[in-house]
C-alpha cells in the first residue's frame, strides 16, 4: 500500500499553519501537583507493591520445577521449563544480550529454581537475586537471564490453565488490539533521509504515529550539527496535524539544553520527550520535566523498583517505559505500571529488538489499564518458524496489531526447529 502522499504533500505545505494535535491522549492526569505530600506519595506506591501480581490462586497443587534448560542453536537461545507432573513452558530469549549473559541463567538460576513450586513465582524472583549475591550484577546481567526464565514460567501456567500470560498477570484483557507507532532509530543522517526512511516505513505498518532520534545518544555532539532543530519541526510539516510525533534523545543533553529542544516539540506539539537526559540524572529528569508541559517518558535502562519508585512519586516521568527483559520480566513491569497507575501516568513499554520480544511485549500492553495509545512496532523475527493461530502479529490497515489469545504466550515454535538446539551446559 503507498502512502497517502495527499495528506503528505497538503502537511508541507502547510508549514504557516499551527499543528491542532493535543498531547492529551498521551496523558490524561495533570502535569504537575502531584496529589499528597511526598511521604503520602511513598507509603501510597509501598501499598501497590506489596500487592501480588502473579495469580497463585488459579493454580491449587504445587507446579515443582524438574528442569530448566537453556537451549542454543546458531543465533537463537530458547529457555524450556519443565516441571514434575509433566508440564512445559517455552521462551524465546534475547538473542542480542544472551550470548553475553547466558553463563548467569544456566550457572547461577536454573539451578536455584530446581524443586521449587513454581507457584511462588513472585518470592522466587525476589530469592534468586539474594542467591550466590547475583544482586551485586544489578542490571541486564540478571534481569535478561531472569525474565527468560519467567517468560517460560508464565507459558507453563498459560498452557496449564489455558489462559493467555496477559490473564495470569491481570483479572482482564484491557486492549486485545495494540496501536503501533513507527520508529525510526537513525541518528547519523540527514532529516531529509530521516523522513525518507519513516515514509517508506509507514507503508508497511499503516502506523497513525512516529517517532524518531533527536541528539548524540548519551552525547551533545550531533551529525549534522544542528539536525535536531531542523528536524522536529520539519517532521510535523510533512506528515501533517493528524500524525502523532514523538523523539528519543537517549540521555542525550543536559537540562540546559534538553529545555530548548522540548520547548521547540511543545511549539509543534509533539506527544512525548523520551529520556531527555541521561537515564540515571533523576534530579535532572525532574529538572526538565519541571520546565515543560510536553509529557516526559523514560526507563528504558532503569533497572531500579526503587529508583522507579523515586520518579513516580517525585513527577519526574509521565509515561514509564519498564523493558520487559532489561527489567527482569513481567511481574516486575506490572509492579511498574501499577505505581504510574496510582498517579494518572501511563505505560508504554519498551522492548529490545530480536526474538518474540514484541509478542512478549503485547501480552503486557493487554493486561494494563493505564496503556498508551501506541506502542512501538519493530517488526518480528523472520528466521524463527513459529504458527501463531488467532492473530498475524502483523500490524493491519488501520495501524493495529491483535494481541495473542491462545493458552501461554500464543506462539508455538516448531519442534523440528527446538530440535535443532542443544542444551548450554554450565
Amino acid at each position: 500500500m503507498k502512502l497517502n502522499r495527499r495528506r503528505i504533500i497538503t502537511g508541507a505545505l502547510a508549514s504557516a499553519t499551527m499543528p491542532r494535535i493535543s498531547a492529551a491522549q498521551f496523558l490524561n492526569a495533570p502535569r504537575h501537583g502531584l496529589p499528597g505530600t511526598l511521604e503520602e506519595r511513598y507509603a501510597r506506591l509501598d501499598d501497590i507493591l506489596r500487592q501480588p501480581v502473579f495469580k497463585h490462586e488459579l493454580f491449587k497443587d504445587p507446579v515443582i520445577i524438574e528442569s530448566v534448560e537453556l537451549l542454543h542453536y546458531k543465533e537463537s537461545w530458547l529457555c524450556r521449563v519443565r516441571s514434575k507432573n509433566g508440564h512445559e513452558g517455552l521462551s524465546v530469549g534475547n538473542p542480542l544480550q544472551m550470548p553475553t549473559f547466558y553463563p548467569v541463567l544456566v550457572r547461577q538460576m536454573a539451578p536455584f529454581f530446581v524443586g521449587k513450586d513454581a507457584r511462588n513465582l513472585e518470592d522466587l524472583l525476589e530469592a534468586v537475586t539474594v542467591h550466590n549475591s547475583l544482586y551485586k550484577a544489578q542490571g541486564l546481567a540478571i534481569w535478561v537471564p531472569l525474565a527468560t526464565i519467567e517468560f517460560a514460567i508464565l507459558d507453563m501456567f498459560g498452557k496449564m490453565s489455558n489462559r493467555s500470560i496477559g490473564l495470569l498477570i491481570s483479572d482482564k484483557i484491557y486492549n486485545p488490539k495494540i496501536n503501533v507507532y513507527q520508529a525510526n532509530g537513525e541518528r547519523d543522517n540527514s532529516a531529509e533521509e530521516v523522513i525518507e526512511h519513516l515514509q517508506r516505513d509507514l507503508s508497511i505498518s499503516y502506523a497513525k504515529a512516529i517517532k524518531f532520534k533527536v541528539g548524540g545518544r548519551m552525547s551533545h555532539i550531533e551529525t549534522p550539527p544542528g539536525r535536531s532543530e531542523k528536524l522536529i519541526p520539519l517532521v510535523r510539516k510533512t506528515f501533517g496535524d493528524e500524525m502523532v510525533i514523538s523523539a528519543d534523545a537517549n540521555g542525550s543533553y543536559n537540562v540546559k539544553h534538553a529545555i530548548p529542544i522540548g520547548k521547540l516539540m511543545q511549539e509543534y506539539k509533539y506527544a512525548f520527550f523520551e529520556e531527555p537526559v541521561p537515564f540515571d540524572w533523576y534530579e535532572e529528569t525532574r529538572q526538565v520535566a519541571d520546565a515543560l508541559e510536553i509529557p516526559i517518558a523514560g526507563g528504558e535502562q532503569e533497572p531500579s523498583m526503587h529508583n522507579f519508585r523515586w520518579l513516580v512519586a517525585n513527577g519526574a516521568l509521565s509515561i514509564t517505559q519498564q523493558d520487559m527483559f532489561y527489567f527482569g520480566g513481567m511481574v516486575r513491569c506490572m509492579r511498574v505500571a501499577r505505581m504510574a497507575h496510582a498517579f494518572g501516568k501511563q505505560t508504554i513499554p519498551h522492548i529490545s529488538d530480536g526474538g518474540l520480544g514484541y509478542v512478549y511485549m503485547m501480552h503486557f500492553v493487554s493486561a494494563i489499564p493505564n496503556s498508551g495509545p501506541y506502542h512501538e512496532f519493530k517488526g518480528f523475527n523472520d528466521t524463527l518458524p513459529y504458527k501463531c493461530p488467532t492473530s498475524t502479529l502483523r500490524s493491519d490497515a488501520n495501524g493495529t496489531v491483535t494481541c495473542p489469545t491462545g493458552p501461554g504466550l500464543g506462539v508455538e515454535v516448531d519442534p523440528a526447529y527446538i530440535a535443532k538446539h542443544e542444551p548450554v551446559k554450565a
